[in-house]
């Protein structure tokens, strides 16, 4: 039974205008020292700068394995939930998200599902093999396809939360319901690298 593993991670800390810092720098060559030992096939990130350098970055320990641009990874609202599904601390988040707003990124939303959360494609054969892929991303695309694998309601996304390079493992095979092997994981980075991305006192 042929196996997909996406290797999910939000790209580095970056500044206010969307460039990698060299702390992000750094978080992304530890990720990709991590990496290193596994069979990666294929690199994707967002076509937003922030994630195609942290994928470049982390790429340096994968020679030869490819790395490209993937539009269903940019940074966007997966789904607007309806004021009875959104939490009191979302209040006021989602003002001025207008209906096609809103519909343009679930729409974007749903083709990242169509096309990494699935089992892997056939060959010309007919025959399957496992893939092993790593996608760059952002916060919420990674927990829309956390919420997906869970088959959690669509406004559960909003619970889900990944720090600067923390790795989120989740693998796909037919017939069965996809498998989260990790999620959040930051045991590749050490103390005063971890937790970037999230609340100035969100700590563990």
């Amino acid at each position: 039974m042929a196996t997909r593993h996406l290797y999910l991670a939000r790209h580095g800390a970056a500044d206010a205008f969307g460039t990698l810092t060299d702390l992000g720098r750094r978080q992304s060559d530890l990720l990709g020292a991590r990496l290193a030992g596994v069979p990666i096939d294929a690199v994707w990130h967002s076509p937003l700068p922030r994630a195609e350098a942290c994928a470049h970055e982390l790429a340096r320990h994968l020679p030869e394995v490819p790395v490209t641009e993937a539009a269903e990874l940019i940074d966007h609202v997966p789904y607007v939930p309806e004021p009875a599904e959104t939490p009191p601390s979302w209040a006021g988040f989602f003002d001025g998200y207008d209906a096609a707003e809103a519909a343009e990124g679930h729409r974007l939303a749903e083709a990242l599902v169509a096309r990494f959360a699935r089992v892997p494609e056939p060959d010309a054969r007919g025959a399957r093999a496992d893939t092993h892929e790593v996608l760059v991303t952002h916060a919420y695309p990674i927990a829309w396809l956390v919420r997906h694998a869970l088959d959690a309601p669509p406004s559960r996304w909003l619970g889900l939360n990944s720090a600067n390079t923390a790795l989120t493992v989740i693998e796909y095979r037919t017939a069965l319901p996809p498998t989260i092997v990790m999620f959040n994981d930051m045991s590749h980075l050490p103390a005063d690298l971890r937790w970037t991305g999230f609340p100035d006192g969100v700590r563990a």
